[in-house]
């Protein structure tokens, strides 16, 4: 076997992974035939027929309806808006409490903020990222709103426990699926078992608009409140004679025609864009299976995992180098990849200093809740010590540049004493 590259040898990838692209003619024919119609924002500020946007954005709310099998499907500007849209619909108050995942995008633990509600960390699940549903039922109080799942790196959070869970102290169950589309559990779609759920479709996930979103609920009030949110909904309330006005003051939240346009030909190519990204991550997962010490990501039984991230485990003490050092064997080998995912969110500054929007300290002056070290053990260790991931969606890779990535990961496995040896000399 060749040298390593981080010794002196020849990298296995010489060149940088080429970008994978999902657009291509359908889209641009799309686009130019909404700069043609001249209408490139269908959406009234007030109530009447443009309410509701324009015929592309409508269009897709219905293509995405139809792929799902939802009965609502709500477009938005970002995954982010249709988070703090799905706050602002379950009536989220200041003081109460949502449970969250502290491994996620931050925008995650942001969107109980903005309705002064207190975001509660709970630990994950070591296997697949996700919440853990024993956390979950610890952290429950009687100022515990919502429970806020996220359904990380394209496998689903437990969600029928969490279903189940939340059911059971009379809680809204809310899904991050920005990760996951078509990601499954018992044969349902992760992004259709909560009471709200956001589809995220920016330009790095399995399909895109550029920047977008998808809200999606079965329950027709929740939907409603989702319209009123995304659009300036103070200027509707009074012609659909609404009495419960929480949280009704709306943004501008809208998704554009040209994006709209771009959506409804990519999830016609969902399919071919998700498998794409699932064969890539089963292959990569087969190829290292028999490596002590790296474990690939877990599919739990009835599952679909559709590798939006590709994340194994790393065990520094069965592998005896450290994470740092095998990355960066990795690295001059032409793997791209990263370590951690991102730091607990706990640890951000508006948590640390418990100051956030608004008056100073508000809303934790609402909680008696601290953000220590240590709340979410299991987060802890993945980001510092053993989490090592790939992003499938971010690259073109045929056969045999999978190939190729799994052979570097197996050139530095099977030579790390190398490394080690290397470390020893140097000190």
């Amino acid at each position: 076997m060749e040298k390593l590259a981080l010794l002196g040898g020849k990298p296995v990838l010489p060149q940088p992974l080429p970008p994978y692209r999902s657009l291509g003619d359908a889209e641009v024919k799309a686009v130019a035939e909404v700069m043609r119609s001249g209408c490139l924002s269908g959406f009234y500020g007030s109530w009447g027929a443009e309410f509701f946007g324009g015929p592309c954005v409508q269009t897709l709310e219905q293509s995405w309806q139809e792929r799902f099998q939802v009965p609502h499907a709500i477009s938005v500007n970002s995954a982010t808006s249709g988070l703090y849209a799905a706050m602002g619909a379950i009536g989220l108050s200041p003081g109460e409490e949502v449970i969250l995942p502290p491994y996620t995008m931050s925008a995650t633990a942001m969107a109980p903020l903005l309705y002064g509600g207190i975001p509660v960390f709970a630990d994950i699940d070591r296997e697949t990222f996700c919440l853990d549903p024993e956390a979950v039922c610890q952290a429950i109080t009687p100022k515990t709103r919502a429970i806020l799942a996220v359904n990380l790196f394209g496998h689903p959070a437990p969600l029928t426990q969490l279903k189940a869970i939340a059911e059971k102290n009379n809680l809204y169950l809310i899904e991050d699926n920005a990760q996951s589309p078509l990601a499954e559990e018992n044969q349902c779609y992760a992004g259709t078992i909560g009471d709200i759920s956001i589809f995220s479709l920016n330009y790095h996930k399995h399909i895109h608009t550029g920047e977008g979103g998808i809200c999606v609920t079965r329950d027709d009030r929740l939907a409603q409140r989702l319209q009123l949110i995304r659009n300036h909904g103070e200027n509707a309330v009074e012609a659909l004679k609404l009495d419960d006005l929480t949280n009704l003051i709306g943004f501008n939240y809208r998704m554009t025609e040209m994006s709209a346009a771009v959506g409804i030909e990519q999830i016609k190519q969902i399919d071919a864009h998700v498998k794409r990204r699932e064969r890539l991550g089963q292959n990569l997962s087969a190829g290292i299976a028999d490596l002590d010490g790296l474990t690939p990501p877990l599919v739990r039984p009835n599952c679909r995992h559709v590798y939006y991230v590709w994340a194994m485990r790393f065990d520094e003490k069965i592998v005896e180098i450290s994470r740092q050092k095998f990355s960066q064997a990795l690295s001059a080998e032409g793997f791209p990849h990263f370590i951690g995912y991102v730091r607990p969110l706990y640890f951000l500054p508006i948590f640390q200093k418990r100051i956030a929007i608004g008056d100073r300290g508000f809303p934790f002056t609402l909680s008696d809740r601290h953000y220590h070290r240590g709340l979410c053990p299991v987060t802890e260790k993945m980001y510092e010590q053993e989490l090592l991931g790939f992003e499938p969606c971010a690259y073109a890779i045929d056969d045999e540049t999978c190939d190729r990535l799994i052979e570097a990961l197996r050139k530095v496995y099977h030579q790390r004493h190398l490394l080690i040896e290397s470390t020893r000399d140097s000190l």
